[in-house]
């Protein structure tokens, strides 16, 4: 950074200084380079570079830095305007737009002096010639803020007619400006449809679609179009972030986070911009950051979280309360501060009206991590007071509705029995229900409450009861792993409650639950056993038999009663788990299938869920895609008001696979991001979650959706881990989010992310990956224009594709290396070497003996592509050389390259047809180029020829992509236009 030599290497450094993030690094730099340009004693150096400065504060938080610079620039207009170049002058005048809303940003410049100055910019245009669409424009612009709506849409409609000109925002900022204007008014659909060409890149500059983006949030959630508001914010913020100036549009995606339930991801967003807080060169973005900011707070403070620590100025730490207050202060304080300037109120009304909002959306899951903001934990409760008796009958006549339906919340009714009846006597039936369900809750920790529960049953007369709270005792103990015990404890309840039964001394049900806890603990000896290795035949034979009997008992009596539906269906799912164990997966499936179906008849649909993920699998695992795709909505069904948040996530994610691997990326997609948003609710975002997001992001990816999958594959990649993952899902990630990056047009952070894949792809057995991965590090280099780290990755995949035996990557890598070393001072004869290196090595692998039809026509068709290039790169260092008689002996040797590539196209027939006739227009653009008039029409006509039999088709042929109709009307009309340039 030292002096300027002169005025070229002044603007070299402006142009450098252009290409620095924004903010006050790039804004001191420009003020060392006006002081620089001082120096030269050029007025036109002084011009560029005020005009440098103006442009670098307007993109910054210090646009309060502008007025100086430009009144210098406007005096030097009025004292000597032959000193501006023609760029220079419509430069001046198009910022007079930027002073304009500049000066309405600043509340201590007057309103007077606003309206001067916009007198003054019409008066200035008028002289110029300018039509008046900037002037009125900007008259809209200054209406609307004070809140003077006539005005304001008499100034639009004239902004509208008038005659677009140079002074002209761009189409992009202008359907901003008019979108904006129809949300302020309530007409949200509108305002999305000027917007449209916008948000689909129809028109785009350098702040859009950043600002539109973040300006459809709320409309689109209004609306209730809530997968084009994730889908926009997803785009827009990874568009904003980096961008200083663009604190507004910032403040649009926080107020959106807490508008629909992302507080956490709100909080996030602020930590990242800590500066927003307390930048004072734009104080309307400030206000808008402070009126967001405050909304969020409240939003925290009502979910009774006003205690949290939360980013903020940092001079000190806050919490979400406090930070409220600070933020509607300040907030209301600049609203004020506009409103005296204005002399209405219409700056402090809009910004109350934008802290008060409430919520839109209670949670809209967006597939980037973030933990969900639960609400401060309430105090426990103190215990209740003895309840009556009424009461307590109560209880425990809903307890035990819920115990003998097997209703999900029986446990916890039991528990609530137990609280009331502190000091109370009950009945040994009730104490033995209480106690029983106690042990239950306790699991295997409970044994000896089992059995004290077992002592109560047998004390209130019911000895059936009694056998079956023991062998619920003996199946905690198999579930502690002491099988062996277990089958020891249960046999004697097992002969005691048939003896019971064939005596009518207990009913079905009684003896039912005994036999199926012996079945279960049997089934849990198949399990210890496959775990330590192969299952004897012995032991699932006497599993399956302890299941058989079960059925036995319950055969035509599933209707009666909804306990032993539960029982025949429970058996007829353990039957699957023997089939599954004994390797016969079709029966298993069907198996599972009738048990989730019997716990739906039965009246349990919830107990069906785990079967229906079971067969899912099994079903998946044999290819019917379809059962796999009906067992998972069904559990989904199924489980919906039961099932915890990990449970969710699991089935979501088991469709999202299911069904992207069927070709629907669209519903895939959703089922991931239903995925990701329930392992976040339940704490598993680093695992189970980001899982999700790495499905999610290939989903979005493979539907073109670049910018959404690029937010979320960056979300999920730090919590996507070797160890739990596997590394071919964090390369698959890397290289997926490289993908995105490059179709963004990112393309330096695309190759970090494909070198990082392919680092990790090194150790992989196979190299194809790696090859693969370090080409397109090496295209993506190219593209950063980092050709000297692309010729590297290039020639890494050149040596990986010759180790692997992939001849079309060597001699694309080579090809590629061709063009690097032609862009390179000196490198011609570099760049000739390695084009005819890729030559030979297409001729080397066709003169195998080995190689097969298919594959030796796909070397042919490399082959021609490569002569092809090879012309082209020739063409391309003849355009470049200075020399005529090495001008005339390049073209002639591109000529014979092209010559090689149509005879080796045309070997292929109609399957080559566009590569040879694109071959064919190159060859007779060199004729004219040499002068040969008569062979280059020959040429063109030949194309013509070749078309005029031409039939439409979606995809003949392999060797050539994007065949199809448009490709030989471009053709055809190519070749029209040679004849027409030779005839003229």
């Amino acid at each position: 950074m030292g002096e300027i030599a002169d005025f070229d290497a002044l603007r070299r450094a402006m142009a450098e200084n252009g290409e620095q993030p924004e903010g006050p690094a790039r804004n001191a730099r420009a003020e060392q380079l006006l002081a620089e340009a001082e120096k030269l004693n050029i007025p036109l150096a002084v011009i560029e570079a005020l005009g440098h400065q103006l442009k670098v504060y307007n993109y910054s938080s210090e646009k309060d830095k502008m007025f100086v610079p430009f009144a210098r620039l406007l005096r030097m207009w009025d004292e000597r305007p032959e000193d501006f170049d023609e760029y220079e002058t419509h430069s001046l005048h198009w910022v007079f737009k930027w002073m304009s809303s500049g000066m309405l940003d600043q509340p201590h410049i007057p309103l007077a002096s606003i309206e001067k100055w916009l007198g003054e910019m019409e008066h200035r245009y008028r002289l110029a010639g300018h039509s008046e669409r900037a002037v009125r424009s900007v008259e809209f612009t200054v209406a609307a803020h004070v809140g003077d709506t006539a005005r304001a849409e008499r100034a639009f409609t004239a902004w509208l007619a008038a005659d677009r000109d140079a002074m002209a925002d761009c189409h992009a900022c202008e359907l901003n400006g008019q979108g904006w204007w129809r949300a302020e008014q309530g007409r949200d659909a509108e305002a999305l449809r000027l917007w449209a060409p916008v948000l689909e890149g129809e028109f785009t500059c350098a702040h859009e679609p950043h600002t539109v983006l973040a300006s459809s949030l709320v409309p689109l959630l209004r609306l209730r179009r809530l997968d084009e508001a994730r889908a926009n914010h997803l785009r827009g913020f990874r568009l904003v972030r980096a961008m200083e100036s663009m604190r507004s549009a910032y403040a649009d995606h926080v107020e959106f986070c807490a508008l629909t339930g992302n507080e956490a991801r709100g909080l996030e967003l602020l930590a990242e911009r800590p500066a927003y807080f307390t930048d004072t060169g734009h104080p309307r973005g400030k206000l808008e950051f402070l009126s967001v900011v405050t909304l969020l707070m409240d939003r925290l403070t009502g979910l009774g979280l006003g205690g949290r620590q939360v980013p903020g100025p940092a001079d000190r730490t806050w919490t979400a309360r406090e930070l409220a207050a600070h933020a509607r202060a300040e907030a209301l304080d600049l609203a004020a501060q506009f409103d005296r300037r204005n002399g209405t109120t219409h700056v402090s009304d809009r910004a109350r009206a934008r802290m008060a909002q409430e919520p839109l959306v209670e949670r809209l899951p967006l597939g980037v991590r973030a933990a969900r903001q639960a609400t401060a934990p309430a105090a426990p409760p103190p215990p209740p007071p003895p309840a009556p008796e009424t009461d307590l009958t109560a209880l425990i006549a809903e307890a035990r509705r819920l115990s003998d339906g097997l209703q999900p919340n029986a446990v916890e009714a039991w528990a609530a029995v137990a609280r009331a009846a502190e000091g109370v006597e009950l009945d040994p039936r009730d104490q033995a229900e209480i106690v029983d369900h106690r042990a239950m809750d306790l699991g295997p920790a409970g044994l000896d409450l089992f059995e004290h529960a077992a002592e109560l049953y047998a004390a209130a007369g019911d000895p059936g009861e009694a056998l079956a709270a023991r062998t619920r005792g003996a199946f905690m103990r198999a579930l502690a792993g002491d099988v062996e015990g277990a089958l020891a404890a249960v046999a004697g309840p097992y002969d005691e409650a048939l003896a019971l039964y064939s005596e009518d001394g207990t009913g079905v049900r009684q003896t039912a639950s005994v036999l199926m806890g012996r079945a279960r603990i049997l089934l849990r000896r198949v399990q210890a056993a496959e775990e330590e290795g192969a299952v004897p035949e012995s032991v699932l034979a006497e599993a399956e038999a302890a299941v058989r009997e079960v059925l036995a008992l319950v055969d035509g009596r599933a209707g009666e009663d909804v306990r032993l539906g539960s029982r025949d269906a429970e058996a007829r799912a353990m039957l699957a788990e023997l089939a599954a164990y004994a390797g016969d997966l079709p029966r298993a499936a069907g198996l599972f299938a009738r048990a989730a179906e019997g716990f739906v008849a039965a009246g349990l649909p919830w107990f069906a869920v785990e079967y229906q993920a079971r067969l899912a699998g099994l079903a998946h695992h044999l290819g019917d895609i379809g059962q796999a795709e009906w067992a998972l909505r069904a559990a989904l069904t199924h489980g919906e008001p039961y099932l915890e948040a990990t449970g969710r996530a699991q089935l979501h994610l088991q469709l999202a696979e299911v069904l992207g691997g069927t070709g629907q990326p669209e519903e895939a997609a959703e089922q991931a991001l239903e995925a990701a948003h329930w392992a976040d609710e339940a704490g598993a975002g680093p695992t189970l979650g980001a899982w999700a997001r790495h499905l999610l992001g290939g989903f979005l990816l493979r539907q073109g959706r670049w910018a959404e999958a690029a937010a979320v594959l960056e979300s999920a990649l730090p919590d996507l881990s070797v160890d739990t993952h596997g590394d071919a899902a964090v390369v698959q990630a890397q290289w997926w989010l490289g993908d995105c990056l490059s179709e963004l047009g990112e393309h330096r952070e695309a190759a970090e992310h494909r070198l990082r894949a392919a680092e990790l792809a090194r150790e992989w057995p196979e190299q194809q990956d790696h090859a693969t991965l370090a080409h397109l590090a090496g295209e993506s280099l190219g593209q950063a224009g980092l050709p000297d780290e692309a010729d590297r990755a290039y020639t890494r995949a050149g040596e990986l594709w010759r180790e692997v035996g992939d001849v079309h990557g060597l001699v694309r890598s080579l090809r590629a290396r061709a063009w690097l070393a032609l862009r390179a001072e000196g490198g011609q004869d570099e760049a000739r070497e390695l084009m005819a290196e890729a030559v030979r090595e297409c001729g080397e692998a066709l003169g195998a003996d080995s190689v097969a039809d298919e594959a030796r026509q796909r070397l042919v068709a490399e082959l021609g592509h490569t002569h092809r290039q090879y012309g082209d790169l020739l063409a391309r260092s003849a355009a470049e050389d200075a020399e005529d008689e090495t001008i005339q002996a390049a073209l002639e040797d591109a000529l014979a390259q092209m010559t090689e590539a149509i005879v080796v196209f045309a070997s292929l027939g109609d399957d080559a047809l566009h590569s040879r006739t694109g071959a064919e227009l190159a060859a007779g653009w060199l004729e004219a180029d040499l002068s040969r008039p008569d062979r280059a029409a020959a040429r063109a006509r030949a194309v013509l020829a070749a078309y005029e039999d031409y039939e439409p088709y979606e995809a003949r042929g392999a060797y050539d992509e994007g065949e199809d109709d448009e490709t030989a009307q471009a053709r055809c009309a190519e070749a029209q236009q040679m004849l027409q340039v030779l005839d003229d």
